[in-house]
Parts: C-alpha cells; sequence; structure tokens
C-alpha cells in the first residue's frame, strides 16, 4: 500500500478519540458512484443521529474526564468551572468553523468527503497568498503531524493511567475492605515502581494493536464503551455524597498552574478529528450542526459538573485521575479495574490513526514478502516508543497536560479560525469575523506556548511531589 493509496482511500481523519468504526474506510469506498459525483461517504451504513450523538458522546470521555478535578485545582473553584466553559464554547464554535469550511470545499470542487487534513489544504490553495498557495500540500502534512502527535500522546496517557490504577490497587489489596463508607487511609503495601507496571503492559499492547481490522476493534470499543460507562456512574455515585465545604478552597489559583489547567481542558476538549468523520456518515447531515451542539452541551455539563464536584470532594488531595482517590473498598477499587480495561482496550483505537498514516510509509518501500514484517515491526517500534515516553513523564497530570499544550490546542483552537480566513478571504471577510479568529488563535498559541513551557518547567523542577495515597474527602 503506497502513501499516496493511503491518503486517498484508507486514511478518512479517524482521529476521533473513542469513534467505532463499523467497517474498513476501503469499505465505504465502494459506495461511490462515480468520483465526480456529490454522495454522502460510507452512504449504505449511514447513521441516525441518535447514533452519531452517541458516537460524539463516547468519543469525548477518556482520561482527560477523570483529570480535570485536578485542573480545577489550578484553576480554582470559581475560576475552573468558568474557564472550562469558556474552553467549551470556543472549541464547540472551531468545529463548526470546520465543518464549514468542508462543506465550502466539498460543494466548490464536487467531492464527496473531505478530511481534516485536505480541508487545511483546499484553505491554503484559495488563500490570496501566492506563497501560501505554493505551499498548501503542508497543510495537510501540518494536520497529519499533529494528529500522529496527538494520538501517540493520548496512547502515552494510556499506559501512565493504567501503570498507576494497576499499582495502587494492588499495593492496597492488604488494607482492601467491603466497607466503602467509613474508609480511612490505607497504608499501601509497596511493590514495585510504577515504570515496571508500563513495561509489564507493553507486550500485552503490542499484541493488541496487532489486529488491524477496524471490524475486529469495534467489538474491543464496546467492551471499552460499557466498563467506562458503568464506572463513571459509580464515580458520580460517590462525589456527590457529604461534599465538605467548599469555602476552604481558593476561588482562584496561582496564576503560575493555571496554563496546566489550560493544557488539561483542551486535551478533554480535543475531539475535532471526529467531527467530519461523524457528520459525513449521518443518514441526514443537515442535522449534524445540532447534534453537534447538543452533544458538546452534554459533554460539557459532564466535564464541569465531574471536575468541579470531583475537586470540592477531594481538595488539595486530589490526584491526575480521580480513580485514584476513590476508597480501598472492593467496590470502587474494581471501577479503578473497570476504567482500566476499558481503557487499554481503547489503546488499539487511538493508535490506528498514527499506525494508518506512518506504517503504509514504511511498507510500500519493503519488498512484497517482508511486508507484514515491517508492518507489525513498526507497529511494535511505534508501541515501545510511547512505553518510552510515559516511562520518562511517569506524572499522569502533566503528561495530559502537555499533550493538550503541544497538540490538541493547534488541532482545536489555532488552525479552525486561520483556515476560516484563509477559505473565504477571496470572498470577502468582515473585519469582526477576522478579528474573532485572529483572537481565538492567539488563545490557542499562547496557550500552547505558556502551557509547554510551564508543563516542561514542572517536570525539570517540580513544585510538589505527587500525592499518592487514598483519600475520600477533602478533610481526610
Amino acid at each position: 500500500m503506497s502513501t499516496q493509496r493511503l491518503r486517498n482511500e484508507d486514511y478518512r481523519d479517524y482521529s476521533a478519540t473513542d469513534v467505532s468504526p463499523e467497517e474498513s474506510p476501503s469499505d465505504t469506498l465502494n459506495t461511490f458512484s462515480s468520483p465526480g459525483s456529490y454522495q454522502r461517504f460510507g452512504e449504505s451504513s449511514s447513521t441516525t443521529w441518535f447514533q452519531t450523538l452517541i458516537h460524539l458522546l463516547k468519543g469525548n470521555i477518556g482520561t482527560g474526564l477523570l483529570g480535570l478535578p485536578l485542573a480545577m485545582k489550578n484553576a480554582g473553584v470559581l475560576m475552573g468551572p468558568l474557564s472550562l466553559l469558556l474552553i467549551g464554547l470556543v472549541a464547540v464554535h472551531c468545529m463548526g468553523l470546520l465543518v464549514k469550511c468542508a462543506h465550502h470545499f466539498c460543494h466548490r470542487l464536487n467531492k464527496p468527503f473531505v478530511d481534516y487534513g485536505d480541508t487545511v489544504m483546499y484553505g491554503l490553495e484559495a488563500s490570496p497568498s501566492t506563497w501560501l498557495r505554493n505551499h498548501a500540500h503542508w497543510g495537510r502534512h501540518i494536520v497529519d503531524f499533529f494528529l500522529i502527535v496527538t494520538q501517540l500522546g493520548f496512547c502515552c496517557v494510556y499506559f501512565v493511567f493504567l501503570a498507576d490504577n494497576f499499582k495502587q490497587v494492588i499495593e492496597a489489596a492488604n488494607g482492601t475492605t467491603n466497607n466503602c463508607h467509613n474508609n480511612e487511609t490505607a497504608i499501601l503495601t509497596p511493590t514495585m515502581d510504577s515504570r515496571l507496571y508500563m513495561v509489564s503492559f507493553l507486550p500485552f499492547l503490542v499484541l493488541l494493536v496487532y489486529v488491524r481490522n477496524l471490524r475486529i476493534l469495534s467489538v474491543f470499543s464496546l467492551l471499552a464503551n460499557v466498563t467506562m460507562l458503568v464506572s463513571l456512574v459509580m464515580i458520580y455515585q460517590f462525589i456527590v455524597q457529604e461534599i465538605p465545604d467548599p469555602s476552604l478552597l481558593p476561588l482562584v489559583a496561582s496564576w503560575k498552574t493555571y496554563p496546566l489547567f489550560f493544557g488539561t481542558a483542551i486535551f478533554a476538549f480535543e475531539g475535532i478529528g471526529m467531527v467530519l468523520p461523524l457528520e459525513n456518515k449521518m443518514k441526514d447531515p443537515q442535522k449534524f450542526s445540532l447534534i453537534l451542539y447538543v452533544g458538546m452541551a452534554i459533554i460539557s455539563a459532564l466535564y464541569i459538573s465531574l471536575g468541579t464536584l470531583g475537586y470540592l470532594q477531594f481538595g488539595a488531595n486530589i490526584q491526575g485521575s480521580i480513580t485514584l482517590n476513590l476508597p480501598n473498598c472492593w467496590l470502587y477499587q474494581s471501577v479503578k479495574l473497570l476504567y482500566s480495561v476499558g481503557i487499554f482496550f481503547t489503546y488499539a483505537l487511538q493508535f490506528y490513526v498514527p499506525a494508518e498514516i506512518i506504517v503504509p510509509f514504511f511498507v510500500a518501500r519493503a519488498p512484497e514478502h517482508w511486508r507484514l514484517v515491517i508492518d507489525l515491526a513498526v507497529r511494535t517500534v511505534l508501541v515501545c516508543l510511547t512505553c518510552v515516553l510515559a516511562i520518562l513523564i511517569p506524572r499522569l497530570d502533566l503528561v495530559i497536560s502537555l499533550v493538550g499544550s503541544v497538540s490538541s490546542s493547534a488541532l482545536a483552537l489555532i488552525i479552525p479560525p486561520l483556515l476560516e480566513i484563509a477559505t473565504y478571504s477571496s470572498e470577502g471577510l468582515s473585519p469582526l469575523v477576522i478579528l474573532k479568529d485572529a483572537l481565538i488563535s492567539l488563545l490557542g498559541f499562547l496557550g500552547f506556548v505558556v502551557g509547554t513551557g510551564v508543563t516542561l518547567y514542572e517536570l525539570i523542577q517540580p513544585s510538589g511531589a505527587p500525592i499518592f495515597i487514598n483519600s475520600t474527602s477533602a478533610s481526610a
């Protein structure tokens, strides 16, 4: 498979953070009647509005959600929810801009579907700048690069999440009880470093990514969705009980930790890669804008409520994932294990996008009888790379913030407003629209620079050691 064939056929922007593809991209190509006809991509297996809403919801629920209570601590009990609401509004607006520009080029070029990279490339070709038009192909390369960084970054986060949760469950096994109400801080039995847990998961994840069929991966996705849904219900059930006095928490946190909040927040909202594939597979795509706004409103409410309630419940003791603060009783230990199982299988779905971009590049240059070996070898190297990066940054909160600041901010905030300017500049844009787009991109760029800088500084010179105890309330 050549790289060009991958771009034209197989790669359709499967950057959804948890989308369950029901068929392989090549299967849906047979639905095109002709290259020039305007037809919905995957029309033979179109999704209903409800199915699209479910895909959108589950595609935005992952480890980023569980890190939001700590993000609230980094922003403040008042500033955090307000900032998260603002970032959510801006992120949803940018999703709408991407859909708008994609529709523009589909109609203008009479194409059945354009993905994120295509849209950026065509946007640069439509810009008034000769230099940008001559280098428009770099638009796709830039999007592909950030998609790879984002998805592999998610995989790094999963390594740390799995290691932290399994380590805590195993170390607290001797102190685990059946009483979830009067739980005391457990005395942990030291086992081994969390980085050794990451290495322990490595061979199992390598075997998992050898599964290259999207139909089989969709089965793993269903299992992941069920386990994560049950876990979320149990987490909510606990954090709404006996919330401590919120007056003990700061309304606005130090400005030094706010960039860490930004990185975690944009990491959670980085679902822009799933927007075009979901819209394109709808049976009635005219309803997609409504579905997008309703779905993201539900997601924003979920984010703000879990982040705020989690911070109120555990206060200064909140950890990189709220699961690490749950009591050491068997019920909530099972919640940690259930969510970890879901994250384990989600790894293969997140890995699919960078694999479909990178693997064909090497396979196309190998002899026919070596192609399978090269394919599996490249996949193995990529999984090992995510494991090594996770080992180098073993703090879950900092990994999430770094991935969010570096790549998610570019895909979710910086590129879409600039894309609107490039797409419609020749047709005339009002100064207010240009100013709005410039401010959003500037916000994303500042978050990228400051968030990355603060996170790297925290890695080099940590302001405080992470907490490794279980606390059932802020007053524990």
